[in-house]
């Protein structure tokens, strides 16, 4: 069976080897990029299986490398940041991250993240074809694709999930946490602002495509997608 490959993008060297040798003893084949520049270019040729991306970078920052990554491919990304700040998770989240963790970092949640990000992709790449249909809308999980009015709308894989969860759900009230286990996984860190991220990208794809379904907020409680005709 071959290895996952894992690209680790940072400026300090010295993180780049601690965070190899752990990777490598956990099994995985590592690459290393030190800028931005190079993160994009490696991404290109060794088509890794998972990026942990460091956010200070030179020539090209973290958020600038997670945008290039995003126009080509939804391959996982888990964002570094040195500073526990609320605007760049949001923003990593925004641009399309699928995680994030904040230095200076343990390096057995660091193992600990990637295990569960690529578990939750190969779980749903190993499945069976998963699809829900709705007036003007189509979400199928096998191949990652969102239609709305027959045309594919680009869907980073985490909303994808979220709103195939939701989709699946119809007319229940799920609240944030209980999202953040079904969707992210029991062993996910991050908080509940993760959720409200991704519930407004998907408001901003799906706003005013069908008077028969929408995404609801319950005030105080959580989401549902919440229909007013008949599943398909």
């Amino acid at each position: 069976m071959q290895k996952e490959k894992i690209l680790v993008v940072d400026d300090d060297k010295n993180i780049c080897d601690l965070l190899r040798m752990y990777l490598e003893k956990e099994g995985y084949t590592v690459v290393l990029a030190h800028n931005g520049v190079d993160a994009v270019s490696v991404f290109g040729s060794e088509s890794p299986d998972l990026v942990l991306l460091d956010i200070m970078l030179p020539q090209l920052d973290g958020w600038q490398v997670c945008r290039e990554i995003r126009k080509t491919s939804e391959t996982p990304i888990i964002m570094v940041t040195a500073k526990d700040e609320t605007f760049d998770k949001v923003l990593g989240l925004e641009l399309g991250a699928d995680d994030y963790v904040t230095k200076p970092f343990d390096t057995k949640e660091i193992v600990a993240r990637i295990k569960a990000v690529l578990r939750r992709t190969s779980a749903v790449k190993d499945g069976d074809t998963k699809e829900v249909r709705y007036d003007k809308l189509v979400i199928n999980l096998s191949n990652y694709e969102m239609k709305v009015n027959g045309v594919a709308v680009d869907t980073p894989p985490k909303e994808l999930e979220l709103i195939y969860h939701l989709a699946s759900n119809p007319d229940r009230v799920f609240t944030r946490d209980q999202l953040l286990d079904d969707v992210w996984g029991f062993d996910y860190y991050g908080d509940s602002r993760t959720v409200d991220v991704h519930i407004k990208r998907l408001r901003d794809k799906l706003k005013g495509v069908s008077d028969e379904w929408e995404l609801r907020t319950i005030w105080s409680v959580g989401y549902k997608f919440e229909t007013h005709g008949k599943k398909q």
